[in-house]
């Protein structure tokens, strides 16, 4: 049996707890390692080599850490089929969208080469008699983030590589469902010359999770997962003095215009719908067809595209999806299933009978169209987070714009339509923190921000792009004046440039 310690220092170390977690293959049930769940003292060791390694890494030009992430991203293309194979054994989703979770994380380090420029101050010279004024930006010193299941390269890769390159050392909490590839990462790092303690992680539960939040020696946590431990999280970490920002659940909608090339928006719903099983935060979930002709000419397509999926394991290159990531999502997702029949809604694609030969133990979920959704029942309100895709059919425009408006969750939406007026009104009024038009999902790339509105998000700093840099450092402003230009005398008014 495989065992997976914790990466602090620079090095694999065994867990001391005596808790452990099972890590399962979803494709066949199967346990294949052992997790050591941290206790508070391992957390602490953690910390403590953080803060001893953070001011020296502080202290190196931004030059010499944009080397470290140079190296480190040729790494990651060098082991980039080593790295997606052990992410599918634990994640479940196919060998080439495993590639697509590490090269979006990949880019965020690419964009994080330009720290010299990104991390730059502001200076006035002569902003008043004989005095400059400049701000600084300066690391805000051990930084933590905890991290989701579904994207167990991209999502910490977002988080540590814009932290460690603007100075801070990290502590990273992954999923404890697939953290294989987050302690390859570190070890990747530490070939790419980044000096030990500087990237420390650390696997664990709950328990390690309200550690990070009340340790006082982390200023500063990032977070993604579902909305209820979102706010939890950010609550907590606030409350303990700290910076947070927190990403939560999604129900991403798709508008589809009169207008709209059908096979394309067919097609979009298709791969954004049904990819990585459903399992993304940006995946759409919701089409909203606008008039019944529309709705009835979707459907027409929609259904043999999605009866023709092929679903299987990591293993097999010709799948299209594979298993869900354990045991009780898959029966979480085919409860919400059964409540949308019971709820009345028309499912024209019923994928709860699908049962993979060979991989009976398997987490697999056919896949499932509902038609006629209305927005009071549960699998339209809920984040199903599985490859179920609901038609909410719009009388009008509209009526299609107020649904995304009126949800709790504003991760992503996006419009299919021809007409640039529609789409224009469309981005302008919708309360959603990332819009598509003809794009299904709206994910910005790594030198734009990426965050949500609403309940999907807790915090006013969003992830990568020019919004990790604030998030990740503070800011100082230094008032100069040389004693050639001081007057003598003491002053006792407020001071005023003039």
């Amino acid at each position: 049996m495989n065992e997976i310690g914790h990466f602090i220092d620079g090095a694999r170390v065994a867990g001391t707890s005596g808790r452990t977690a099972d890590v399962f293959n979803p494709a066949t049930g199967q346990v294949t390692a052992r997790l050591a769940l941290a206790s508070a003292a391992e957390l602490d060791r953690a910390v403590a080599g953080a803060q001893a390694a953070q001011a020296g890494w502080a202290a190196t030009n931004p030059q010499r850490r944009a080397r470290v992430f140079m190296r480190f991203v040729q790494l990651l293309n060098e082991n980039m089929q080593e790295l997606a194979e052990l992410l599918s054994s634990e994640h479940g989703k196919t060998v080439e969208d495993s590639k697509g979770d590490i090269v979006r994380g990949l880019e965020v380090c690419e964009f994080v080469i330009g720290i010299p420029h990104l991390a730059k101050g502001e200076f006035t010279e002569g902003a008043g008699p004989g005095i400059d004024m400049y701000s600084l930006r300066q690391p805000v010193g051990v930084g933590a983030g905890i991290t989701p299941f579904n994207f167990p390269a991209m999502i910490p890769m977002w988080m540590f590589a814009p932290a460690i390159a603007c100075g801070n050392s990290f502590i990273l909490k992954p999923s404890e469902r697939d953290p294989s590839v987050p302690m390859r990462l570190a070890e990747l790092m530490i070939e790419a010359g980044l000096p030990k303690g500087v990237l420390q992680v650390v696997n664990g539960d709950k328990d390690a999770v309200d550690g990070i939040l009340a340790h006082p020696g982390i200023s500063a946590v990032s977070f993604v997962g579902s909305t209820p431990i979102a706010a939890h999280v950010y609550a907590q970490a606030t409350a303990n003095g700290k910076r947070a920002q927190c990403f939560g659940g999604a129900k991403n909608h798709m508008i589809i215009m009169p207008d709209a090339d059908l096979d394309q928006a067919a097609d979009a719903l298709i791969g954004a719908g049904y990819g990585s099983a459903g399992e993304r935060c940006m995946a759409i979930s919701v089409a909203v067809p606008v008039g019944d002709a529309t709705a009835d000419r979707l459907m027409e397509k929609l259904v043999p595209k999605v009866e023709a999926l092929r679903i299987g394991p990591y293993t097999d290159k010709d799948a299209d999806y594979g298993p869900v990531v354990t045991k009780a999502s898959q029966e979480k997702i085919l409860a919400l299933v059964e409540k949308g029949v019971a709820e009345g809604a028309e499912l024209k694609v019923d994928g709860r009978g699908f049962r993979m030969q060979g991989y009976e133990d398997g987490f697999f979920v056919g896949s499932c169209l509902f038609d006629r959704v209305t927005p009071d029942m549960d699998i339209y309100k809920q984040e199903i987070f599985g490859p179920v895709l609901s038609v909410v059919r719009a009388k009008d425009y509209e009526e299609a714009l107020s649904l995304p408006m009126r949800h709790e969750y504003g991760n992503g939406v996006a419009i299919y339509t021809r007409d640039g007026d529609a789409a224009r009104d469309f981005t302008s009024r919708v309360n959603v923190g990332m819009v598509g038009v003809n794009v299904p999902i709206p994910t910005p790339l790594a030198y734009h921000s990426f965050g949500g509105w609403k309940r999907s998000s807790f915090g006013d700093l969003n992830q990568h792009g020019p919004d990790s840099i604030r998030f990740w450092t503070r800011t100082k402003t230094v008032t100069s004046r040389w004693p050639s230009g001081i007057k003598s005398g003491a002053e006792f008014s407020m001071p005023v440039m003039r």
